[in-house]
């Protein structure tokens, strides 16, 4: 490996991390650090005072740009848009992202909230550390500006904010309870384990059967899994299995070999407050993969 490639894999962590939670897809990603390393390759890397830096840079900037598209693609997307959870692997181990609850789905979802500009500045100074200064030589822009989007996103994102986010180990236990109800389809039960005001929200792109707007209360959440329950998460043939993905755990449901839904939820005191359902088959074939090696654990 020349010195120049070791360079950009020394940095690629972190210039991956920037640009998956810029657009909260990793093919995408993986697409910008490509199009970052054809620059990077063309370019006389002893002529930079600050190769990170140049990095960075360039790698928000071509995020940016593919954000500004998808946000006009995702306008025009059939029902809500999810973000899709990276897959553990060797090029992908989340523990070593940055900030690793700045990639849980929840989190993501709240991104898309800001305008392009406003993600990129708030990523680079709340999740990369970069001062307003080093975001807005970043970004092409001045400090104030920087510091104005900064305080935009803040204020947006504090507004959608979960009133609590409930550890890994309760939200397991929530989701073991959640497919057991799934299982055995019962309206009084699944009644209980949704807050007053619990929200679901579902992504099937179009492709297949999915709410096609947010679904708010308790009870309209409880005739809704009630439904999809008895026609469908009942049969026999239908297994669930649990991983986590994004640092958060998920509820997987296959038929067969097929993975036919991810579910992540959030909870507080005991009732789930939130379900996300990816349904999307595209989203979900690059899941399948997590039950290689044992990453799954199957509920019985």
């Amino acid at each position: 490996m020349d010195s120049q490639t070791a360079l950009f894999q020394q940095h690629r962590q972190r210039l991956f991390g920037l640009a998956y939670r810029m657009l909260g897809t990793p093919s995408d990603a993986e697409d910008v650090l490509h199009d970052a390393w054809l620059r990077w390759h063309a370019q006389d890397v002893d002529a930079l005072d600050d190769p990170e830096a140049w990095l960075v840079t360039v790698t928000t900037r071509i995020a940016l740009d593919r954000l500004r598209r998808a946000r006009t693609e995702r306008a025009h997307y059939p029902g809500p848009w999810l973000p899709e959870p990276l897959v553990p692997d060797a090029e992908h181990p989340e523990a070593t992202l940055e900030r690793g609850e700045t990639i849980a789905m929840s989190f993501l979802l709240l991104l898309e909230r800001l305008s392009p500009e406003e993600r990129a500045a708030f990523l680079l100074f709340e999740v990369f550390d970069y001062s307003h200064a080093e975001a807005a030589a970043i970004l092409g822009i001045g400090e104030d500006a920087c510091r104005q989007r900064v305080h935009r996103a803040k204020t947006r994102l504090r507004e959608g904010r979960p009133r609590f986010s409930a550890d890994v180990r309760a939200r397991q236990r929530m989701i073991q309870r959640f497919a057991e109800a799934l299982k055995n389809p019962d309206l009084e039960s699944l009644r209980a384990l949704f807050a007053e005001d619990a929200i679901a929200i579902s992504d099937g792109g179009g492709v297949v059967r999915a709410v096609l707007r947010p679904l708010q209360g308790a009870d309209r959440l409880a005739r809704l899994y009630t439904q999809i329950a008895t026609r469908f998460y009942s049969r026999t043939d239908v297994r669930f299995t649990t991983t986590l993905l994004n640092g958060e755990p998920v509820l997987l449901a296959w038929i067969d070999e097929t993975l036919v839904s991810a579910t992540w939820i959030e909870c507080e005191d005991d009732r789930i407050t939130t379900t996300l359902a990816l349904r999307h088959p595209a989203k979900l074939a690059r899941l399948a993969m997590v039950t290689k090696g044992g990453a799954a654990t199957s509920l019985h």
